[in-house]
C-alpha cells in the first residue's frame, strides 16, 4: 500500500464533502444556476433564495428534533411550541419591548429555554407514549395561548416583524441574500450543536438510556438526567431556528407552536432517516422543495383537466406528500439516509468477502489455513 493511498485514508472524507457543501451553498447567491421543475428561478434571484432558506430551516429544525428522536428515542408532539417561542419571542421583544434585534433574539432564546425546562422537567415523569401525549397537551396549550392573546401575539392574524430594530441589511426582499446566509449559518450552528451532542458523553448516556434504561440506573449513572439535558438542548436549537424564521418570513402565525408543524417536522426526520443528520438535512430539502412544486402541479392546467377522479386527490399537494411518505415508510424504512447507508455498509462487505476469497498472497505449493488468512488480512489492514 503507498503512502498517498495511506494518507488519502487518513482524510476525512464526510467533513471534506460537508465543508465543500457548505461552501457551494455559500457561493449559490453569486451564482447564475438553474434547475428547470425543481427551483422557480435563477439561484441568484430572490424567489429561489426564499425558496432554499426555507429548506434550510426546515432542515434546522428537523436536525434539532432528530436530537429528540435519533439520538435519545423521545417521541415528542410538542417540539414546535420551542420553536413558536422562538419566532414569537422574537416579534413580542421587539414589538412590545421595544428592544434591538440582537437583544431581542437573547430575550427569544431565554424565553424558549425557560418553557423546554418547565415543559421537560413536567414530561419528563412519564416515557414513551405517555410522553408524547404531555409534550402534545403543551402545545395544544401553547397554540390556545397564541391565539386567544391577540393584543400580544395577533391572535390568527399572527404577529407581523416590527422592522423598526431590525438592521436594514435584514429586512426587504433586496435583501433575500442575506437572509440566506444568516439562515445558513443558523443551520451550520445547529449542525455542530448536534454533532457535539451525539459525540459527548451525554449523547453517549442519551443513547444508552435509549436502548436500555434500567441497565443504566444500575450503573449508578441518571438517565433523567441526560434525557433532560438533550430536550432543552434540542428545544433550544428550535427557538433558535425559530427566530431566523421570524426574519425570514417576516412573521409569524399560530401555526408555528402547533402539533401539527411537529408532525411535519416528524415527517421529515422519518423520510430522512431517523438518527442521521445529514438525512434530516436532506429530508427538510427535498420536503420543501416537494410542497413548493406540488402546490404549482396542483394549480396547473394539466391537473384541472383530468376526470374529477383524479383530479381531487392531484390537487391537494398534502395528499401527494403523505402517499409518498406512505411508500418510503414501506419500502424505504430506514429513510433516505439509512437506504444509502445500507447500501454503502453491504458493498463494503461484498468488497471485503471478494478481496479474502481472492487473495494469491500465499506462496506456491502452500495451502493456507484459516489463522493464515486471517493473520494476512490484519497485516493488510494494518498498512
Amino acid at each position: 500500500m503507498t503512502a498517498a493511498v495511506a494518507a488519502a485514508r487518513r482524510i476525512p472524507v464526510p467533513l471534506v464533502v460537508g465543508v465543500g457543501l457548505v461552501i457551494l451553498m455559500a457561493c449559490l447567491p453569486l451564482l447564475n444556476i438553474s434547475l428547470p421543475g425543481i427551483l422557480p428561478t435563477a439561484t441568484y434571484q430572490p424567489g429561489t433564495l426564499a425558496l432554499l432558506s426555507l429548506a434550510m430551516i426546515f432542515a434546522a429544525l428537523a436536525l434539532s428534533y432528530n436530537m429528540l428522536l435519533g439520538t435519545a428515542g423521545m417521541l415528542s408532539f410538542g417540539h414546535a411550541l420551542y420553536f413558536g417561542a422562538g419566532a414569537y419571542g422574537l416579534g413580542i421583544g421587539l414589538e412590545n419591548l421595544g428592544v434591538p434585534l440582537w437583544p431581542g433574539v437573547i430575550v427569544a432564546l431565554v424565553g424558549g429555554l425557560v418553557i423546554a425546562f418547565i415543559t421537560g422537567a413536567v414530561s419528563m415523569r412519564v416515557s414513551g407514549i405517555p410522553f408524547a401525549m404531555v409534550t402534545l397537551a403543551f402545545a395544544q396549550a401553547g397554540s390556545v395561548l397564541v391565539r386567544r392573546n391577540s393584543a400580544v401575539t395577533g391572535g390568527e392574524e399572527g404577529l407581523s416583524l416590527n422592522t423598526a430594530g431590525v438592521p436594514d441589511w435584514l429586512v426587504g426582499v433586496v435583501n433575500t441574500r442575506n437572509l440566506y446566509w444568516a439562515t445558513l449559518a443558523v443551520l451550520i450552528v445547529v449542525y455542530l450543536v448536534a454533532v457535539w451532542v451525539d459525540r459527548s458523553r451525554l449523547g453517549h448516556l442519551a443513547r444508552a438510556t435509549r436502548e436500555n434504561e434500567l441497565r443504566v440506573k444500575v450503573l449508578g449513572l441518571e438517565p433523567a438526567r441526560a434525557r433532560l439535558l438533550v430536550f432543552v438542548i434540542a428545544a433550544l436549537c428550535a427557538s433558535l431556528v425559530g427566530v431566523a424564521y421570524m426574519l425570514l418570513q417576516s412573521g409569524t402565525v399560530p401555526r408555528s407552536v402547533s402539533a401539527d408543524l411537529t408532525i411535519t417536522v416528524l415527517v421529515i426526520v422519518v423520510l430522512g432517516g431517523v438518527g442521521y443528520r445529514w438525512g434530516a438535512i436532506v429530508g427538510g430539502v427535498v420536503y420543501t422543495i416537494l410542497d413548493q412544486r406540488l402546490t404549482v402541479l396542483a394549480g396547473s392546467d394539466a391537473i384541472a383537466s383530468l376526470p374529477s377522479v383524479l383530479r381531487v386527490p392531484l390537487s391537494e399537494p398534502l395528499f401527494i406528500l403523505g402517499t409518498l411518505f406512505i411508500l418510503v415508510v414501506m419500502f424505504l424504512p430506514g429513510g433516505i439516509a439509512g437506504t444509502v447507508d445500507s447500501w454503502v455498509r453491504r458493498r463494503r462487505a461484498g468488497s471485503a468477502h471478494a478481496d479474502l476469497e481472492m487473495s494469491d498472497d500465499a506462496p506456491a505449493g502452500r495451502i493456507e489455513g484459516p489463522e493464515q488468512v486471517l493473520e494476512t488480512a490484519g497485516q493488510e489492514s494494518r498498512s
